[in-house]
């Protein structure tokens, strides 16, 4: 049985239907299995309701697990069950119930001091993960290429998008990418005891996307770029939180001077081909930009 928690979110999702379509026992762990079943998980798929402040329904949904697919909630360990705090309980209800390999969702650069207080928002679960006993291996993604779908509005009204980081280049991820990855590491024990770092095959900016973009619709698609303050009130608007969005804001900084322009060639080593592009993302969901 593997245990996906996260399973409503943008890899938790991808993955529970490449486990399901291999064939696999997979269990979903959600905070809301009315969003579950709206969602049409594949049949056979279990659903377990838990939150991460509720020890007692992590350590049920644990049960009989032999591998688990961790997502904490990032950010600032604020409250019970928040931030780092999610991951370490996790784990404890993982190792509490004997759970035999472990793969943490993380983020690139973290542990990196340029990054600013998002940079440790993993490293208490990453170290849990671990320190834990059993196998693991923890994935650091980069930007992902979904971020864009925050462009949607924008795109279909045919207004400029919102540039947070410059033209600061990054090696964007498919998260189609990272839960094939993820698939993996879960169903491998040879991957184990390895800290990979994900990224698309190249590294594009938030403008350079905005071309692809563009290009793929075959009309205009702009940006415009946000303040430091702007990008803040962006984030506030998202439903961040102030200690998030200051997080946030710095990493962003960090992005805006070049420091997730990373190509690494994890992704085609383990899927033993290329790394998707942002531009056959754009393709695949093409119909989000789309007006009505």
């Amino acid at each position: 049985m593997i245990l996906v928690t996260g399973a409503t979110g943008t890899i938790g999702s991808e993955l529970v239907r490449r486990l399901a379509v291999r064939g696999e026992k997979v269990r979903a762990l959600v905070r809301d299995p009315a969003k579950a079943r709206a969602m049409a998980l594949p049949a056979g798929v279990e659903v377990a309701r838990g939150d991460y402040g509720e020890p007692a329904s992590l350590e049920a949904a644990m049960t009989g697990v032999t591998a688990a697919f961790l997502v904490g909630v990032p950010g600032p360990g604020t409250g019970p069950g928040g931030g780092h705090r999610s991951d370490e309980a996790l784990v404890a209800a993982a190792v509490a119930a004997g759970v035999g390999r472990l793969v943490k969702l993380s983020a690139i650069a973290t542990g990196d001091p340029a990054v600013g207080p998002s940079g440790t928002w993993h490293l208490p679960g990453e170290r849990a993960v671990r320190d834990s006993g059993a196998e693991w291996a923890v994935l650091r993604p980069s930007a992902f290429a979904s971020n864009t779908l925050s462009w949607a509005e924008p795109v279909r009204s045919g207004l400029p998008v919102p540039n947070m980081t410059g033209d600061g280049a990054q090696g964007v991820i498919d998260p189609r990418d990272v839960a094939e990855v993820a698939a993996l590491t879960l169903l491998d024990g040879g991957l184990a005891g390895r800290t990979y770092t994900l990224t698309g095959p190249e590294t594009i900016s938030a403008p350079g996307q905005a071309v692809v973009l563009a290009d793929v619709l075959g009309r205009p698609v702009t940006t415009r770029d946000l303040t430091p303050d702007g990008t803040r009130e962006l984030l506030l608007a998202w439903g961040l939180e102030e200690a998030q969005a200051q997080g946030m804001l710095a990493g962003t900084a960090f992005a805006r001077a070049g420091g997730n322009a990373v190509v690494t060639e994890d992704v085609p080593e383990l899927l033993g081909r290329a790394a998707r592009t942002y531009r056959e993302w754009a393709v695949a969901h093409l119909g989000a930009f789309e007006a009505a």
